[in-house]
């Protein structure tokens, strides 16, 4: 048993990085699949696109566990960044919104694609839909591999419920997974609400998971 008198804190999700904590499912296999394959690949430059805590991060450092690498946020990419990668074949950019220094993006690409580099570039939308100013970075990002992580299915919502649930020292049996499994919101940042809420009332309640307090952190 877990102590019932620890402070309740907020669990940074997307923290585990392990090969043996990503659950392949029919939703994010493609991408995996293709990390894997490195560096068999038709194109120098990947786009994978999901949303938030849909695992993005989890794959880039995965791969770089395997081929090694460099790793930057897109929002904080600066010249010296871009002197950095010289001794990396792989360059891996977190992050990509609008908001990046576009010059700059430009000019990494450009490094990339001169030096046979490989480029791994992760972002909420695809970089295709992404409304750049520098029409030769819009060109550019035609050039990309576009590789989307779909809604979480079925078993990635119950590996994951069960997974994390386990990890806080919370064990619920199958019957109540299905249940929270086909009534919870199909989205990443959803389930891993549900999973802080029940964490948390199950620390407030100082009692076991039951359908009441499943059907409370549901909303129902």
């Amino acid at each position: 048993m877990r102590d019932r008198n620890q402070k309740i804190i907020k669990f940074n999700f997307d923290e585990n990085f392990d090969n043996n904590d990503f659950y392949v499912s029919k939703s994010n296999e493609h991408t995996y699949n293709l990390i894997n394959k490195w560096p068999n690949w038709e194109k120098n430059f990947l786009n994978i696109s999901g949303e938030k805590l849909s695992g993005k991060s989890h794959l880039t450092s995965i791969f770089l566990k395997k081929f090694k690498g460099i790793k930057f946020n897109a929002k904080s990419l600066n010249n010296e960044n871009l002197k950095e990668i010289k001794i990396f074949e792989n360059i891996i950019l977190e992050d990509l919104d609008k908001n990046i220094d576009e010059k700059l993006f430009y000019t990494l690409c450009n490094i990339i694609d001169q030096d046979n580099k490989y480029l791994i570039i992760t972002s909420i939308k695809p970089i295709v839909d992404i409304d750049f100013n520098l029409n030769d970075l819009k060109s550019r990002t035609k050039n990309f591999l576009l590789y989307n992580i779909e809604k979480p299915d079925d078993d990635l919502i119950f590996a994951l419920i069960l997974k994390n649930l386990s990890d806080l020292q919370i064990i619920l049996d199958k019957k109540k997974i299905d249940y929270i499994v086909k009534r919870i919101e199909r989205t990443y940042s959803k389930i891993f609400e549900f999973i802080y809420k029940i964490d948390e009332m199950s620390l407030k309640k100082k009692k076991s998971i039951d359908f009441k307090i499943i059907k409370e952190a549901l909303g129902e």
